[in-house]
């Protein structure tokens, strides 16, 4: 199969405010050098055959993060950085009172659209993917397809792997056919586990429980640039039913999910033997350190990724 002569870019969301964990998690050290996070997915990409890295940041920690996260890779890696910004919104559209946040994962992507011209995945800045999550998006990225309809991937986790002990999480819970194409995706913004059980709790306390085994997207995707053209439409589309508020966010599994409903797009779920993990809470922190550690004695990492 002929493979197209660019490498896959990496879209990289970092421009997340990390309320509940209290500060900027994307630039909390985790590993026994100082590597973040995302240290690990760079390093893991780059591994994998990615070529460029277009992070997505907001403009106010643009000099702290060029300073404490590029400069570590930046020579060994293309990089690029481009902003999230409020205001960045399609004609005849205004930031309404009372928005203080950007306009979700969906927005944050769009924001790539004038870095990126080939087959490129989006990750999330503090999230732990693991090298063969990497290594099947790059592939599917890699292969050639049908030109005439979006063919997309996501990377899916199981969801009893991708919970905090500490309080809440959000997950796109997927539902799949039998060939292994995404044929719905929901969001569930406060899944709890209790023992063995998990269920979505509603702000009203009514529980709603959950697979434990079920795949949940982690943010993991895989786009042709075509998929810019339907995030522009979609995004209209949010802002016009009810989308110009202080709150509601467009979510990318949510325009995934709208294609997919109006048979503009199949999104194959690419699923991996890597465990997930990631900083949602602070006290979620000594379980990354301690994974990260496991896995440069198990020889999957150098003690230091960036040593010359």
């Amino acid at each position: 199969m002929e493979r197209p002569a660019v490498k896959p870019a990496l879209v990289v969301l970092a421009a997340g405010i990390g309320s509940r964990y209290g500060g900027l998690k994307q630039l909390d050290p985790v590993g026994p050098g100082g590597e973040v996070v995302l240290d690990y997915s760079v390093f893991d990409a780059q591994r994998a055959g990615f070529g460029r890295m277009v992070f997505v940041i907001r403009r106010d920690i643009a000099d702290a993060f060029g300073s404490a996260i590029l400069v570590r890779f930046r020579d060994r890696v293309e990089c690029a950085c481009v902003f999230q910004d409020l205001d960045a919104l399609p004609a005849g559209y205004a930031v309404p009172a009372g928005r203080t946040k950007p306009w979700g994962t969906g927005h944050a992507v769009l924001a790539a659209a004038g870095a990126v011209r080939e087959p490129f995945a989006v990750i999330n800045a503090d999230d732990f993917y693991g090298r063969n999550s990497f290594i099947r998006l790059h592939d599917f990225l890699a292969a050639a397809h049908d030109p005439t309809h979006e063919t997309c991937a996501l990377v899916g986790f199981r969801l009893r792997n991708t919970l905090s002990e500490h309080g809440h999480v959000s997950r796109g819970v997927c539902a799949c056919d039998g060939a292994g194409h995404l044929t719905g995706i929901r969001e569930r913004t406060r899944i709890v586990a209790d023992g063995g059980d998990v269920a979505d709790v509603s702000p009203e306390g009514v529980r709603e429980p959950l697979d434990p085994d079920a795949l949940v997207s982690m943010n993991m995707w895989g786009f042709a640039p075509s998929m810019f053209t339907h995030l522009r439409r979609l995004f209209t589309d949010f802002l016009g039913d009810g989308g110009v508020s202080p709150t509601r966010e467009f979510y990318l599994p949510a325009a995934v999910d709208r294609l997919i409903a109006e048979g503009a797009a199949t999104c194959r779920v690419l699923t991996t033997p890597d465990t997930w993990f990631g900083v949602t809470y602070p006290a979620d922190k000594p379980r990354v350190v301690s994974s990260i550690r496991g896995r440069i004695a198990a020889g999957d990492y150098p003690e230091r990724l960036w040593a010359s």
